[in-house]
């Protein structure tokens, strides 16, 4: 009995142990510069990068004098990675055209994955990706910087949970810079993010995703009945395969919605305008919020709030990562980060493009 007891406690206490140790991560890829951000994160003690893919050894030196990894950790490719290291995950920070493969070589082992934004080049990559991450029971998750936004995820609570501007009939999104070239991305980056079959497009999808993630978190999962969009090459000497401004409108039962993916804006933006029958609500950038009730014909009552970062792990990707890997957070279906919401992300991107090609507008099966 008493062994039998032993064993019992001996077994709760591994299990807590590895509840609570660091998720065990590898970095596939450097090229991305959003990667800054994993190195940024790792201290936390949320998880622990053990490994790190990059051929480029000129570019992972750069890193490793920044961030103070040793160069011994880094491999030339995803498989010596696996076999020398043991991830439990792995995040991607290379082209997007990658992620499937990422996908490929780590689901049938068992290793959880998280992208960057968007989920996948097209719609084909993104079905190949979701049937893996099934079949082999991993989670599958994709990060833009805007889900960690307080003003977005306050937006929601307001709009829909509290109905404080009454139903929505508009929500307008805008994000961009002035372009990559202008704010000074590497080469490296630069040479992936401007090329149509390694980015999948250009300000369209770089910039598009974002508002077609909200969106679809804000319409339950809804996809809109139809996408109409317009591209534009504004920069060509910058950016001489792709486009560089996109506008993408989307039409639902009772809804519209406008995106502006672009990289044409002289201040770079990240926000975001919620229309209701009673009012609007502004989330202007990541803490400044305003809400404006319908006084009269032009006249508004007007709150304004500064909002402070959410609490852990809600305030940072891969430690939210790490929780649901772990079991101790579940994502809604449509959570910004769930493989759902990014498929319907990934087949507005596609009708958008080809919508821009066409010059008309294109209309969603149901």
């Amino acid at each position: 009995m008493k062994k039998a007891v032993i064993i019992l406690a001996l077994s709760l206490s591994l299990n807590l142990f590895g509840q609570d140790s660091p998720l065990r991560v590898g970095v596939i890829g450097l090229t991305h510069t959003h990667v800054h951000w994993i190195f940024g994160s790792d201290p936390r003690g949320d998880i622990k990068i053990v490994g790190i893919v990059e051929p480029n050894k000129e570019l992972a030196q750069r890193y490793s004098d920044q961030h103070k990894f040793s160069m011994d950790i880094v491999y030339n490719t995803i498989e010596e990675l696996i076999s020398k290291t043991n991830p439990e995950a792995v995040t991607a920070f290379g082209t997007i055209y990658e992620h499937l493969e990422v996908v490929k070589t780590a689901a049938p082992k068992g290793i959880h994955v998280m992208v960057e934004k968007p989920l996948a080049v097209s719609m084909e990559h993104a079905k190949e990706m979701q049937a893996l991450a099934k079949k082999h029971n991993i989670h599958l998750l994709t990060n833009y910087e805007t889900t960690w936004y307080p003003t977005n995820h306050k937006a929601f609570e307001l709009s829909k949970k509290e109905n404080t501007i009454g139903d929505i009939r508009k929500i307008v999104v805008r994000d961009g810079h002035k372009g990559p070239k202008k704010i000074g991305v590497n080469s490296e980056f630069l040479d992936w993010l401007t090329d149509p079959v390694q980015n999948g497009g250009g300000a369209i999808v770089d910039f598009g995703c974002y508002g077609a993630n909200l969106l679809t978190w804000f319409m339950d999962g809804k996809r809109p009945n139809s996408v109409t969009a317009i591209t534009q090459q504004l920069q060509s000497k910058n950016n001489p395969k792709v486009d560089d401004e996109s506008i993408i409108l989307l039409q639902y039962d009772n809804t519209v919605a406008i995106i502006q993916g672009s990289w044409n804006w002289p201040i770079g933006r990240k926000d975001m305008e919620i229309y209701g029958l009673k009012g609007v609500i502004y989330a202007d950038n990541r803490h400044d919020l305003r809400v404006r009730i319908s006084e009269g014909y032009d006249g508004y009552d007007e709150q304004v709030m500064k909002l402070e970062e959410r609490k852990a792990p809600y305030d940072d990707p891969f430690a939210l990562f790490a929780s649901v890997i772990k079991n101790k957070v579940q994502l809604d279906r449509f959570d910004l980060n769930s493989l759902e919401n990014n498929m319907i992300v990934v087949e507005i991107l596609d009708a958008a493009k080809k919508s821009a090609q066409l010059g008309q507008t294109i209309r969603l099966k149901k």
